[in-house]
């Protein structure tokens, strides 16, 4: 991937900077920047990812013949870097970067035509049923069984930590449909309808006290064979597959984003007398940080570049996933430690003054807080770090 830039990638940085400034609210933009949890509320989030799929960039990194843009490399990383300087929400994953893939990938023609175009325009919002209580980092430990009946499969079993399952239209699971052999086979992914009977939604709410995630239970749902996605047994192969792109793709243009909104804090919270950013030790920290976030920049332009190629991300996308989460959580650390003690009064669920009507900080400081506790768990909920470092010891030197 070329790092500096045509005329014509120029050209198109430039509109994608008009239609930023021109589609970007300020609404949209206040959101984004005052969100503790990982993603922002569905209402805002798919009010951009309208804007996005009127202006035909939705499927920004699918292939043209499913709706795709056609961009290459190049311009997948500017429309990502500059939706993220510009402040712009990150689009929920689940639909367009995971079970996407995997349908336009191993699906059948019913399946590509019925679900791809819901999920571009946004008329499906999806969550994703892989972690059980029992089977978090051993994901092939699940146990929530699919049983067939007929034209259908009868599935009882629970989900947990599923992100957004209270909102969502669909869910796409892992189930086991056969106990024999090896705990990686006989495990099939599958579709769901999320008005199903049988289907329970039961909230968890998380240290940030917020209600981003939930349990849910599979009471003899019973679920159209057709909404089995390629063969059934086969579904541990096509979750890896969805797992390398989950852990890919855009993590830099974000980080590089809250960076500067980090060194925005340090630049305006003093300690005697001079701005936080000023101060040795504090600065060095910032630029441990700046130093490796540049340098996972590369790591996350060749995963683009095999994107655009239709190759999977590979080792890169766990290597990418490891580190953007490392870095992560240590601008959220510094963050707190900026605030000092106007990172304290953490108030989840009270409306952000524009005033300064309840809060005794700056009008930057309240979400502090709730983003430090949200981004702790960051390091489990893709892939723990340690499951991540054996991913990427596995594939680089086999062991």
């Amino acid at each position: 991937m070329d790092l500096e830039l045509s005329s014509e990638d120029q050209a198109f940085r430039d509109e994608v900077r008009d239609f930023l400034d021109a589609e970007l609210t300020a609404e949209i933009r206040d959101t984004t920047r005052r969100t503790t949890a990982v993603w922002v509320d569905k209402p805002i989030v798919m009010e951009w990812h309208r804007k996005l799929y009127e202006k035909g960039w939705i499927g920004y990194f699918w292939p043209e013949e499913f709706g795709g843009t056609g961009w290459n490399a190049t311009q997948q990383y500017i429309f990502l870097t500059e939706s993220a300087r510009a402040g712009a929400p990150p689009l929920i994953p689940m639909s367009l970067r995971y079970v996407g893939p995997v349908i336009f990938t191993f699906g059948d023609d019913w399946q590509k035509e019925y679900f791809l175009p819901k999920i571009l325009s946004g008329e499906h919002y999806w969550c994703q049923g892989y972690s059980e209580p029992g089977a978090g980092s051993d994901l092939a430990a699940l146990k929530c069984k699919a049983e067939r009946d007929g034209d259908d499969y009868i599935i009882n079993g629970t989900k947990i930590w599923t992100t957004n399952a209270h909102v969502a239209d669909w869910i796409f699971c892992l189930v086991r449909t056969d106990n024999t052999g090896k705990k990686q086979q006989g495990i099939t992914f599958i579709v769901i309808d999320m008005n199903t009977p049988g289907i329970t939604v039961e909230p968890i709410i998380t240290m940030d006290l917020d209600h981003d995630v939930n349990q849910v239970f599979f009471d003899n749902v019973r679920v159209p064979v057709k909404n089995r996605v390629g063969e059934e047994g086969a579904g541990w192969g096509y979750g890896k597959f969805l797992l390398e792109f989950e852990r890919a793709g855009g993590s830099c243009a974000r980080l590089k984003a809250d960076l500067a909104h980090l060194k925005m804090i340090a630049a305006a919270q003093h300690r005697a007398d001079k701005p936080l950013i000023e101060d040795a030790a504090f600065a060095t920290e910032i630029a441990k940080v700046e130093i490796g976030i540049t340098g996972l920049e590369i790591t996350e332009r060749q995963i683009l570049s095999k994107a655009a190629a239709g190759e999977p991300p590979g080792s890169e996308g766990s290597i990418l996933n490891a580190q953007a989460v490392q870095y992560n959580q240590r601008m959220t650390e510094l963050a707190v430690e900026a605030m000092d003690h106007y990172a304290l009064p953490f108030i989840p669920g009270r409306p952000f003054p524009g005033a300064n009507e309840w809060y005794p900080g700056p009008d930057y400081a309240p979400p502090v807080m709730g983003q430090y506790l949200n981004r702790r768990a960051t390091s489990i909920y893709g892939g723990s770090d340690e499951v991540q470092r054996e991913i990427i010891s596995k594939m680089l030197i086999g062991r």
